[in-house]
């Protein structure tokens, strides 16, 4: 962690309790805990958990401060009422049928705030930190599905927090990099991340919780952000375990210049400028946030990382390949049917599996042959979606993986391939997202899930859920996931064994044979080839074809 962030961009925080280390008062409903900030006043539920909300981690730059680090948050005089939460960031609202929209409906630029779930008598307990998702534009803390308190209950203390989203939390900007003392720009939403973890290093003592056993955990753009946070510097240290479910690991804009088939990260940024006829950072700043959120959208803005050599040095998967991400042990994984609801990610279906094989032969060239063993022309619907959950989740999983198992560090594996029956009524089984209720314990009639998602409920989604619920805490606390009376999951190396989450879990060998190798060469190729991008232009959107074997592929991690 740099020395330097820590001094400007953080919570400088220190601890001071109340009745000694990890112990707070309780009394009926209410829990208090004091800070270096102030005291805050939380809830006790029926279980005795404890819960504390809207804890400002860090101060929102808003205003004439918009696209900045995030600054130390204000402490507060008095007793503050931390029991509801405060206002998500600034985002577009879903479409009311979307089956991810959670209604969320208050909003703010001021947003940066957190919330601790922690159960009765807590100390020293492991930490998990959850990082919501939403493609780093839509999302909240507050989203109903994410309430820790069944984590909380099963022995850690459970965190979540906002952090900025959209063109308000990763645009780039030469103006916006010249005012740098880093001369960088974009990455704000990844600092706000930083100084999150920040403030749970210097303050989840007082809540019972191990500063020492943290565990980042995150899914889709959460899992992403925890991508980023094996890879980015500035984070390595404040976290010692993650856990990443749907991550990916695409190539991302260079701050300055055009790279691997993407335009420089600060001329994305200036074309948002002239849509929204402004020529300098006052006038930009001073525009509501939903009228730039609003442009953003027009102009096909997609919020992500930057490559600026500060916060991220390099592209994320040279920096896996160079061993220089956090050497921490992880959990990843993917789900089987990823695309069934993102099926907007797909091209056009060809004519007829003719039209389809001269594409793939024309984009694949020497690797056609093992592309079609693993994606067929026979039925193209079912192969178009697996090429896009490998290319986009698959792959990036795995390389996590492999990447962390070769630095020595105990590495896990997953497939959620669970068809429950309520999302098989609607064709979507183990889609993109679907284990997070049984992470989070939200089964049967009363959990809380988003309007229009398919509940899974009886006795076997119960059982499938406290089997998960227990991996997940056991990895969080050990670094060795395990539920009572459930297969034993192995690391994956040396043997590519891994956890298949059907009906039940169940330890097996291999999953997708061929998948990675086909990938990781397609990928690497591109990457080599120094002009081309790699995401989403696979299978038959292959474009430009895929460099031939002339290009090298790096001989690690080999497994």
């Amino acid at each position: 962690m740099s020395k330097r962030y820590v001094r400007t961009g953080s919570i400088i925080a220190v601890l001071l309790f109340l009745g000694g280390a990890g112990a707070s008062a309780a009394t009926a409903q209410h829990a208090y805990v004091r800070l270096r900030q102030g005291k805050l006043e939380g809830r006790v539920d029926s279980a005795g958990v404890s819960s504390f909300k809207d804890i400002p981690y860090a101060k929102s730059p808003v205003g004439d401060l918009r696209w900045k680090p995030p600054v130390a948050a204000k402490g507060w005089a008095g007793i503050r009422k931390a029991t509801s939460f405060g206002p998500s960031c600034v985002q577009p609202v879903l479409p009311a049928k979307n089956i991810y929209a959670d209604n969320i409906t208050k909003m703010s630029e001021n947003c940066l705030s957190l919330n601790v779930w922690r159960p009765a008598h807590a100390h020293n307990l492991p930490v998990v930190v959850w990082i919501y998702g939403g493609a780093l534009a839509v999302g909240s803390s507050s989203e109903p599905m994410y309430d820790g308190r069944n984590l909380a209950s099963h022995g850690v203390v459970f965190v979540s927090f906002n952090y900025r989203l959209g063109p308000l939390g990763w645009l780039a900007l030469p103006a916006l990099s010249r005012e740098s003392p880093h001369g960088v720009s974009g990455n704000y939403g990844l600092l706000d991340q930083i100084a999150a973890l920040t403030w749970v290093h210097r303050n989840i003592a007082a809540f019972g919780g191990n500063p020492d056993n943290v565990t980042i955990m995150g899914e889709s753009a959460g899992a992403l952000s925890v991508t980023y946070l094996l890879a980015s510097p500035l984070a390595h240290g404040l976290f010692q375990k993650a856990i990443a479910e749907s991550p990916n690991m695409r190539s991302f804009p260079d701050l300055k210049q055009a790279k691997h088939g993407l335009p420089a990260a600060e001329k994305i940024g200036s074309r948002l400028e002239r849509v929204l006829h402004v020529s300098s950072l006052k006038q930009l700043r001073a525009l509501p946030a939903k009228e730039i959120i609003r442009a953003a959208i027009m102009t096909g803005f997609r919020p992500q990382g930057t490559i600026d050599g500060y916060v991220f040095p390099q592209q994320i998967v040279k920096i896996f390949d160079q061993d220089e991400e956090a050497r921490v042990p992880v959990m990843a994984g993917f789900n089987s049917d990823e695309i069934q609801t993102l099926r907007a990610m797909l091209p056009p279906t060809p004519a007829s599996s003719a039209v389809y094989l001269h594409k793939i032969r024309a984009g694949y060239g020497d690797l056609a042959p093992a592309f079609l063993k693993l994606y067929p022309a026979d039925d193209m619907n079912a192969s178009m979606l697996a090429t896009l959950r490998d290319a986009v989740f698959g792959w990036a999983t795995e390389r996590i993986v492999r990447g962390e198992a070769a630095l020595g560090e105990p590495s896990y594996l997953y497939v959620f391939d669970h068809h429950y029956r309520a999302a098989q009524a609607r064709g979507l089984d183990a889609f993109h997202a679907s284990e997070l209720p049984f992470v989070f314990g939200q089964i049967g009639a009363t959990a809380s899930l988003p309007p229009n998602w398919p509940r899974p409920s009886g006795h076997g989604n119960e059982a499938l859920s406290k089997a998960m619920m227990n991996y997940w805490i056991s990895f969080a606390r050990s670094s060795v996931p395990s539920a009572p009376g459930q297969d034993r999951w192995a690391t994956f190396s040396p043997d590519k064994r891994y956890m298949r989450f059907g009906s039940r879990p169940v330890l097996a060998s291999g999953p997708y044979p061929g998948m990675y190798a086909l990938n990781n060469t397609v990928v690497h190729r591109r990457l080599n080839a120094g002009n081309q991008q790699w995401f989403f232009n696979v299978g038959v959107q292959a474009i430009p074809p895929i460099p031939g074997p002339k290009t090298s592929v790096p001989a690690k991690p080999q497994m």
